[in-house]
């Protein structure tokens, strides 16, 4: 780099030059210590990155240097049956709601012998596993991800079938109401534990040697 010094004669600044292979070594020094400076600045963590942790600007309710606050994963859908305690009542009492002022107000028909209803439906736990089932799918098809044809699709594929199978005649609720003017509710026995089952509970089906019937 050129360096000034002062004349003897005039008292001016006269320019020093270097030779050019002072000038080589100077540039090629600048441009190493350059490079470094940047492998540096590639190694430091960026503070404004998404890593993992929670936001410093969320306990006051305040977007994170990346933009909205993350919001938590929405809970799994659970098969209501498998819920227990004030989770099943809470879950039930939402279903229930839905199938008193949706369904059944919308697509309810009349109730007959070839289509019956029970108004305490909740009682039956396979109409309360078809129901909560029709209505997890309708909430699935009504989102506008699903598009333009989710509620034909959730119409066709769900409703149809559930309804049918729910309300058959000889299906879960056969015993109970068959007409508006004749309220009934009757639980139907369902099958007895397999052989298989009361064999691993201590229980046989051999017969008493006294009586002649079962153990």
């Amino acid at each position: 780099m050129p360096e000034s010094t002062e004349s003897p004669n005039e008292g001016e600044l006269e320019p020093v030059r270097l030779p050019d292979s002072g000038l080589e070594a100077v540039e090629a020094s600048v441009r190493r210590r350059l490079m470094d400076r940047s492998a540096d600045s590639d190694r430091q963590p960026d503070p404004f990155s998404s890593a993992p942790g929670p936001s410093p600007f969320a306990a006051f309710g305040m977007p994170g240097p990346g933009g909205l606050p993350r919001q938590p994963a929405p809970p799994e859908p659970r098969p209501i049956l498998e819920l227990e305690g004030q989770e099943y009542e809470d879950e039930l009492d939402s279903l229930t709601d839905w199938v008193d002022d949706c369904l059944m107000e919308i697509y309810g028909a009349e109730v007959t012998t070839a289509a019956p209803w029970c108004a305490q439906w909740q009682e039956h736990d396979d109409v309360v596993a078809w129901l909560h089932a029709l209505w997890m799918a309708y909430q699935q098809h009504k989102e506008p991800d699903a598009g333009l044809a989710g509620m034909f699709v959730w119409h066709r594929d769900f409703l149809t079938h559930a309804m049918a199978v729910v309300r058959a005649p000889g299906g879960p609720l056969s015993a109970c109401m068959t007409s508006p003017d004749r309220p009934a509710h009757r639980v139907l026995p369902g099958p007895k534990p397999s052989v298989r089952s009361a064999t691993g509970s201590g229980e046989t089906d051999e017969p008493d040697p006294e009586t002649g019937g079962a153990a």
